[in-house]
């Protein structure tokens, strides 16, 4: 290795909590990505010593998971440290009832959900791997550090984490491993759906989601959780997926239930429900036309996007609009958005001498739509013209 791992924060984290006597190290995914040739995103570093005592070694810290023995060093980068874990205790599969610490790296890495997770770096570049995690790269396999029914057990979240693996890195799962996610999927029933939620959206983002697609029917999904998985049955014609909202907008159209309803069982964000709100207004319009001027102007260009993939995977034989095609059209728009428009509020009231109310936002838009219809021109003369025209018309 040509190149040293970690930043020059993190290895002087580990380097300042070796020098105070503990053993610290690189663990989990930056070790497994910097082995696959990928940049090393959010560094981990575990250690022997406690959280308190890495708060004694580093002056500016931040608690930001002490239950859980993890102190955010600001270095002055953050940088997450964790002490050895040798266990976790789950009473409602939910959170972390009680985590036993450790002083034993062979100890935490061996109670992590796959061999490919259980790699550690030292200071040095030495790669530690006592469960063959390195092979297992090369091969392209998920599979569990030690009995797979333990690591389930302990966190049945971890059966869709293996999912998500082997959607993002296009990995296979090893045979014993699959079957012991199919014997204990059920247990997801007790995983709150925050957690699911933010391994299905990186799961829609993977290179390869058809394959976690797949998997998940190889191990009941779908029968198990219909109102989570039924929709997993048919997404395949779907990816890839540039975005995870446009998977989400992918399972409403193949799901019975409305945008409010799907973003309220999985607890989307408010930009989520938005944006799934947008996407089932256009798809119902797009059921019976193509978008017109109009649509091409209210709806935003991603739901335009991903509403036109819907329909192209759903009727490839019916003639959809390319990205690029959407692009264009928007572009030739005479305006993007409201302000651009050549008049205000203030030149109705005085074009019509009426005292201001409700009827200005009516007419404001109904100038908008006819400026983007191309009934009249964005020039404020044509707007006035036209307008009072129109108004005169309606006394």
């Amino acid at each position: 290795m040509t190149t040293p791992f970690g930043t020059e924060a993190s290895r002087r984290v580990i380097s300042e909590l070796q020098s105070a006597g503990f053993e610290t190290v690189f663990v989990g995914g930056a070790v497994r990505d910097f082995l696959l040739g990928k940049e090393p995103t959010d560094i981990d570093i575990a250690t022997s010593a406690t959280p308190e005592q890495v708060k004694k070694v580093f002056r500016h810290t931040i608690d930001i998971g002490i239950e859980h023995g993890t102190i955010l060093v600001l270095a002055p980068e953050p940088i997450e440290v964790t002490t050895f874990r040798t266990e976790e205790i789950y009473s409602d599969h939910r959170a972390t009832d009680e985590v036993v610490h450790g002083t034993s790296l062979k100890e935490d890495l061996q109670r992590r959900d796959f061999t490919i997770n259980a790699l550690a770096m030292t200071l040095e570049d030495e790669l530690v791997d006592w469960f063959g995690g390195r092979a297992d790269l090369e091969a392209r396999v998920i599979r569990s550090v030690g009995k797979p029914r333990e690591r389930f057990g302990e966190d049945p979240l971890r059966v869709l984490r293996a999912l998500r693996f082997s959607a993002v890195l296009n990995f296979h799962i090893e045979s014993e491993t699959l079957e012991a996610m199919k014997q204990l999927a059920h247990e997801l029933q007790h995983i709150a759906i925050e957690r699911i939620k933010v391994e299905i959206d990186k799961l829609f983002q993977g290179v390869n989601p058809s394959k976690a697609f797949q998997y998940s029917r190889e191990i009941g999904l779908p029968t198990l959780f219909p109102e989570l998985f039924s929709s997993f049955e048919q997404l395949d014609s779907f990816v890839p997926f540039t975005h995870a909202r446009h998977g989400w907008a992918a399972m409403l159209s193949m799901s019975e239930v409305s945008a409010t309803e799907l973003a309220h069982h999985f607890k989307l964000s408010n930009e989520e429900k938005r944006f799934l709100k947008q996407c089932e207004d256009a798809l119902n319009l797009r059921a019976s036309r193509s978008f017109d001027v109009l649509d091409m102007y209210y709806f935003p260009l991603d739901v335009l996007n991903v509403v036109e993939r819907i329909r192209h995977a759903k009727y490839p034989d019916e003639t959809t609009e390319t990205y690029e095609q959407l692009v264009e059209r928007k572009k030739q728009l005479p305006i993007q958005k409201r302000d651009e428009l050549a008049f205000t509020g203030t030149d109705l009231l005085q074009w019509s001498g009426l005292r201001g109310g409700k009827w200005t936002s009516e007419w404001i838009e109904k100038i908008e739509r006819a400026v983007v219809s191309g009934c009249i021109e964005n020039d404020a003369q044509a707007i006035k013209e036209w307008f009072v025209y129109e108004i005169s018309r309606k006394e």
